[in-house]
Parts: C-alpha cells; structure tokens; sequence
C-alpha cells in the first residue's frame, strides 16, 4: 500500500508536460494564415502551413512559416553558442495557433491563441546556465501586440513576448539544427529526443539571401513538445 501511494505521489510531481507525452505527428495543412494576424505579417506567410496533431489525432498546433527569411549570409553552422548565426534576433520566422492550452520550453501555459513566432537569442547571463547547449529559441507574441513586419528590439520582444504567458519571462520554444538525415529535403517530420523527452518539427525554413535570385533553405527543428530539464 505505501509503495502504491509512493508512485501515485510521483506521479503527481512530475511535470504536466511530461505525463502529456505520448506520439506526435506533422502534416501539411492545406488551409491559410490565420485571421488575428497583422496585413503585413499575415503577408509574408506561406499559404500553407502545417499541423502537429497527438496520438489521439487531435491538433495540438498549427503553425506557419514566412516565405522568406532574410538572413545574412549562406548558412555555415553553428558559431560558439549560436546555431544560426546567419539569422537577425527579433525578425520573424513564422506564426502560429494553439487550438487549445499550449506549453512553451520552459512549461508556461500559454494560453489558446494566434501568436508570432520571432528568432531570439538566450541572454548569457546565470539565470539560464545549463539550460540549453545553444542559445536560439523562437519566442512567441500575441498577435494583437505584433502589427509591423520590422525586427523587433530584444527588449521590446521579450517583454511583449511575455505578455503571452501572462508572467515576466518570454514565452520560448526552443529551436534547433535538423537532424543528420534530414538536412535537403522539404518533407516535415516529427522527431523524438528520448534523452530530453521532446519533440521537435522539422521543417524547411527559406531564407532570404542578398545576390542570390533563390531562396536557401534550411531545415531547422522547433521544439513544441517538451520542457527543460533544469
């Protein structure tokens, strides 16, 4: 009977995200950005987008990714603790819809909603050691507070990013480098961290690149299942 109520004890500690867990998968969705968005923002999205929905098959986000990212070189890898180097902090990569409760990295609940999603980095400073090996993460806006296509300040962005989960830390979720294996190709795909407990779509990001008639793509995996650890 204690060994019972033990467990049931554990259980109850362990993060909400956590026991969420189970299987996810991706699709395309044939459907445009959605309505709450800004003209110049909604614009500059792809009229597709894509679905990760649970093993119950229910939609657990929808998100969209911008036709063009502008970006500042061809991308080279990862600078010291920087994945995407080539990428400006507080321009926008995407929006997205959380048809219900959603979580973010650090398991904030944000709530059902249309948000922006813009590139930032993690500050370095003692409130985020050991966190996260790299230091890029997508942070979300409400897309009410977002009206301009324009880079947003990091200051700016952090605070109206925290406005998304109504406390005083941006809502984030991370993102990473697609998987070896994955890097060319356009097709989306879920994949899972076992290690980490997370799942990351990994999608073709295009970017936008000065005196190239072509956009670049490159795959980049946005972490929506899942927490840190520390």
């Amino acid at each position: 009977m204690r060994c019972n109520r033990l467990i049931l004890l554990s259980a109850v500690l362990l993060p909400t995200a956590v026991l969420a867990q189970g299987s996810y998968k991706i699709e395309a969705l044939k459907e445009g950005p959605p309505a709450g968005l800004a003209g110049a923002i909604k614009g500059a999205l792809d009229a597709q987008g894509y679905r990760v929905t649970d093993d119950q098959g229910k939609s657990y986000a929808e998100f969209w990714l911008r036709k063009s990212v502008p970006a500042k070189g061809k991308p080279a890898g990862p600078e010291a603790a920087v994945l995407f180097p080539v990428l400006a902090e507080g321009e926008l990569l995407g929006a997205l819809r959380f048809p219900g409760e959603g979580h973010d990295y650090r398991d904030q609940t944000i709530a059902q909603g249309v948000y922006t999603l813009r590139y930032g980095l993690q500050p370095v400073n003692g409130d985020h050691l050991g966190v996260s090996t790299y230091r890029d993460y997508a942070l979300l806006v409400p897309a009410g507070k977002d009206q301009a296509l324009a880079n947003l300040a990091s200051k700016k962005l952090e605070e109206q990013s925290a406005s998304s989960a109504g406390t005083n830390h941006p809502a984030v979720l991370m993102l990473l480098a697609a998987p070896n294996g994955s890097k060319g190709t356009s097709e989306p795909s879920m994949v899972h961290d076992e290690t980490l407990n997370i799942w990351g779509a990994v999608v073709p990001l295009n970017l936008g690149i000065k005196g190239e008639t072509a956009a670049v793509t490159l795959p980049v995996q946005l972490i929506l299942v899942g927490v840190a650890m520390n």
